[in-house]
């Protein structure tokens, strides 16, 4: 099994595992070692599964004004946690290739691997919610054609994305690409860089 076909398993798992109850409250119940990659992958797929339900709720045009704000800081803080745990699993790999010597004329990619492994997981996320609306028996013909013509992009998306991971990690291993760990350092989260955080502190 290639890394990302194990990725693929692990983001199903995660997705099975939430459609389970299907509650964006429902605790992770995360089933592989703490501190493994395979963990650090099941929660990845956690956080996006229960953020895209959380997308889906707050476009309720019903939805109480007070309760969109609760919901919006609450995907304030996933989208945190999210960035936060993509640059985990890039330190994890940054470990396990930190001893490759990169060769003469080693390049540096466009994205980091696990930038690439979080469009992975939400390509997951993509597969099994417009396979659900291919499938629907409520819906008109018209739709479920739409939606399974969209599947099949998103399939040939999914395997085209793995292999390019599989060779960019390849190449690391190889030394013909390095690997750099970037924080995202957003300012508008940090209180001393926000201007309307920090200027609310000098009242």
């Amino acid at each position: 099994m290639t890394f990302t076909e194990n990725c693929n398993t692990i983001f199903n798992r995660a997705i099975d595992d939430y459609h389970v109850a299907d509650n964006v409250d429902t605790p992770i119940a995360n089933p592989y070692g703490e501190g493994t990659m395979d963990a650090a992958l099941y929660r990845k797929c956690w956080i996006d599964t229960v953020q895209w339900h959380l997308e889906d709720i707050i476009r309720d045009p019903d939805i109480d004004p007070a309760a969109a704000l609760l919901l919006k800081r609450r995907i304030d803080r996933s989208n945190q946690e999210r960035t936060d745990l993509v640059e985990d699993i890039d330190t994890m790999l940054r470990e396990k290739y930190k001893d490759v010597e990169p060769l003469p004329g080693a390049t540096i990619n466009t994205e980091s691997p696990a930038w690439a492994i979080d469009r992975l997981s939400i390509l997951a996320l993509k597969i099994y919610h417009m396979r659900e609306q291919a499938g629907r028996a409520d819906a008109a013909e018209e739709h479920r054609a739409k939606c399974a013509a969209k599947l099949a992009v998103l399939l040939e998306q999914q395997q085209d994305l793995g292999t390019a991971i599989c060779q960019l990690l390849d190449d690391i291993a190889a030394g013909r690409k390095y690997m750099k760990v970037y924080r995202q350092m957003k300012m508008y989260n940090d209180p001393a860089t926000n201007p309307i955080l920090y200027a609310r502190k000098d009242k």
